[in-house]
């Protein structure tokens, strides 16, 4: 996963104290991207904006064999694709789609960087919760789209999905919330409150943790997930 920022330093200062994260430049000529680490592991990217009306958002890759498959596959269930598939240097090769309803995911396929390094721990990816208009038709989409994911043997998936309405105004479009692990979510809550970020919603009850949606300083939003 990655977020795009309009200050990427802004970006390491935050996230550094909130999770702990360290940061490098990233290879492959990718500019002022860097990635996070958490004791040596990579557990994220912080990206530089290249154009002021890009959304500020983190945005969650989901793997693929083949991203020319899996695209045509998103354009056959009803979605559209953003960005085709393009190189990333040596990295994996990326692409950037919305599923029916509008709801934007990327796409990795594996080079020399093979995603996260560590996951489901404190300061690291813990969840990814769609929030859609129709379940039943994202139930459909994304069944047909990640079947073997979700349903192979033993798939244990990653993420999930509820209606917007359950957490956000009816009007919020469709979206892609990732979760970020904490040990405990009312301190995280005062660490992001005391950095410039703000609380959109909770700390509530879900079927897979306590979870606190928020926005960093410069507005990207995530959420904290204590399980």
């Amino acid at each position: 996963m990655d977020a795009q920022l309009p200050d990427v330093e802004a970006g390491r200062r935050f996230y550094g104290e909130l999770f702990g994260w360290g940061f490098e430049g990233r290879p492959e000529g990718q500019g002022t991207s860097v990635w996070a680490r958490l004791d040596g592991a990579a557990v994220a990217a912080l990206a530089q904006k290249t154009d002021g009306r890009m959304p500020t958002v983190w945005t969650v890759y989901f793997a693929t064999p083949d991203a020319q498959a899996t695209t045509h596959r998103i354009r056959t269930g009803g979605g559209q694709v953003i960005m085709p598939p393009f190189p990333v240097g040596a990295l994996g090769t990326a692409a950037l789609a919305a599923d029916p309803e509008g709801a934007v995911f990327g796409l990795w396929q594996i080079g020399s960087h093979a995603g996260f390094g560590v996951r489901h721990t404190p300061g690291t990816f813990a969840w990814a919760q769609l929030y859609a208009r129709d379940t039943e038709h994202a139930n459909t989409f994304y069944g047909h789209l990640f079947h073997d994911a979700l349903f192979g043997p033993g798939a244990k998936p990653d993420f999930g999905r509820a209606p917007v309405g359950d957490v956000f105004s009816d009007v919020m479009p469709p979206h892609f919330l990732v979760h970020f692990g904490v040990e405990d979510c009312e301190a995280a809550l005062g660490t992001v409150s005391r950095l410039g970020g703000r609380v959109q919603a909770g700390p509530f009850a879900a079927s897979y943790g306590t979870v606190a949606v928020v926005t960093d300083n410069q507005g990207a939003s995530f959420a904290l997930l204590q399980r």
